[in-house]
């Protein structure tokens, strides 16, 4: 089993008020030195078989089509490696 990431972000050129209130909220929280910040969203598929082009291919199309509005949205598919997914899996114990 591996596991394939989606990250989901607006389009640079799209106002983030989530975004915004968070980096505001910071310099009274005590955090300094922050110029921006943008939101976003994280999809973790965990996908039977092997990730060959024809799997990446058809996340790709999930992505685009039901994960991210691409008006508005920029998404990244990438495959964690299974050091990654192994430690992620200890984190969360």
């Amino acid at each position: 089993m591996a596991r394939v990431v989606v990250d989901v972000m607006l389009k640079p050129e799209i106002l983030d008020p989530q975004g915004q209130a968070v980096q505001r909220a910071l310099p009274r929280l005590g955090f300094q030195g922050i110029s921006d910040v943008r939101q976003g969203k994280r999809f973790e598929l965990e996908v039977d078989g092997p990730v060959d082009e024809s799997a990446l291919a058809r996340i790709h199309e999930l992505a685009e089509t039901f994960l991210a509005n691409t008006v508005i949205e920029d998404f990244v598919v990438k495959v964690e490696e299974a050091k990654e997914t192994q430690k992620a899996e200890e984190a969360a114990k």
